[in-house]
C-alpha cells in the first residue's frame, strides 16, 4: 500500500508542474530578411562559430554554435520588419562574462549598444541585429 501512495503523490506532484520535462536549450530560430547580412553580424561582430548546414538547405538557412547544445537558427524568408524591437519587449539574452570589454569592442566598431546595471549589479548591454531582433548580453549575478 505505501508504495501506490508514494507513486500517486509523486504523480500527482508532477502534475503540478506540468506534463512536459525539459532536459535543456536546443536552439532559437529567427527569420530574416538578408540571409548573408544576418550570418555576418552573428559571425563577425558577434562572434558565433557557424557551424556545417545539411547541402539542401545552404541557400535558406544559416546555423550557429552558442553553447555546448545551443544553436541560433537563422531562416531566410522576413518579409515585415521586427515590430517589437525594444529592449524592454521581446528580446533574447547571452551569457557574458564581463561587460567592459564588450562595450570597448562596440566603441571600436561604432555599433550602437545601451548598458545598464541591473538590480542585483550585474551589467547588461544591448544590441540589434540588422532585422531588429534585440540582443541582450548580461554579466553573471554579483
Amino acid at each position: 500500500m505505501r508504495p501506490l501512495v508514494f507513486a500517486l503523490a509523486f504523480f500527482s506532484a508532477a502534475s503540478l508542474f506540468g506534463q512536459i520535462p525539459i532536459n535543456g536549450y536546443n536552439h532559437v530560430a529567427l527569420s530574416v530578411k538578408d540571409l548573408e547580412v544576418s550570418a555576418r553580424f552573428y559571425r563577425e561582430l558577434v562572434g558565433l562559430e557557424q557551424i556545417t548546414v545539411p547541402e539542401n538547405l545552404k541557400s535558406i538557412r544559416a546555423w550557429f554554435k552558442i553553447a555546448s547544445g545551443q544553436e541560433l537558427h537563422l531562416l531566410a524568408g522576413r518579409v515585415d520588419s521586427v515590430a517589437n524591437n525594444d529592449r524592454n519587449g521581446a528580446h533574447f539574452a547571452l551569457s557574458i562574462t564581463d561587460a567592459n570589454p564588450i562595450e570597448a569592442y562596440l566603441k571600436t566598431k561604432n555599433y550602437p549598444y545601451h548598458r545598464q546595471q541591473r538590480f542585483d549589479g550585474a551589467w547588461q548591454i544591448y544590441i540589434t541585429d540588422p532585422d531588429g531582433y534585440v540582443i541582450e548580453l548580461n554579466e553573471p549575478k554579483r
